[in-house]
């Protein structure tokens, strides 16, 4: 018996018909219900799977010349924790390609710009519940160029920023003392491709 190929294959499931259960009350995110069927089994019933709606995500791990990693304290209300996390933002606006994020949220949430960019990896952040992708950048070369005119607000508006050395943030990973999975992603990976000391 042979396994198949070790890799993600694009497939899509009949799907009889659907619901709109949230319409994003002016946010991004939306939910729907899809009532869905196996392939080639019409005398079954179809079965329901609810679908979050989401646009994406570019999220930056931005290491200094010291091989320290610009980490955010934020709050997150859905888990009732303050967060280590790194900047990050949705991928929302018509046209505008993950990588133009990554660079707007260093710039927006640090008031830095990086001179050297590299694209980590593209993950499905929960896909058995949302479309989301999130993806991954390393940002290097970095320059203080301040925030503009864009001002924080809600929790953002509490964040603390500073740096940690890789090395304590990866161990921190490991032990599971910071639980942001896109943390732990970005670490992780840019570490096993040897595009860190850490």
């Amino acid at each position: 018996m042979s396994n198949p190929e070790i890799a993600d294959v694009e497939e899509h499931w009949p799907v009889e018909d659907s619901t709109e259960v949230y319409d994003g009350g002016g946010w991004v995110v939306r939910v729907r219900a899809d009532r869905v069927r196996r392939p080639g089994r019409p005398e079954e019933r179809p079965f329901t799977r609810v679908v979050v709606e989401h646009p994406g995500a570019a999220v930056v791990l931005a290491v200094d010349e010291e091989d320290r990693a610009l980490c955010l304290w934020q709050y997150r209300h859905p888990v009732g924790r303050r967060l280590v996390q790194l900047p990050a933002g949705l991928v929302d606006v018509p046209g505008e390609e993950p990588a133009e994020v990554a660079r707007r949220e260093l710039r927006e949430e640090a008031g830095l710009e990086a001179g050297d960019w590299t694209h980590l990896a593209t993950m499905l952040s929960s896909p058995g519940l949302t479309e989301e992708r999130a993806h991954y950048y390393l940002a290097r070369g970095l320059t203080d160029v301040g925030r503009g005119d864009f001002e924080l607000a809600h929790e953002e508006a509490e964040m603390e920023v500073g740096w940690v050395p890789l090395e304590e943030l990866r161990d921190a990973v490991l032990s599971g003392a910071v639980a942001d999975a896109h943390v732990a992603i970005a670490v992780l990976t840019a570490q096993a491709r040897g595009l860190t000391s850490s």
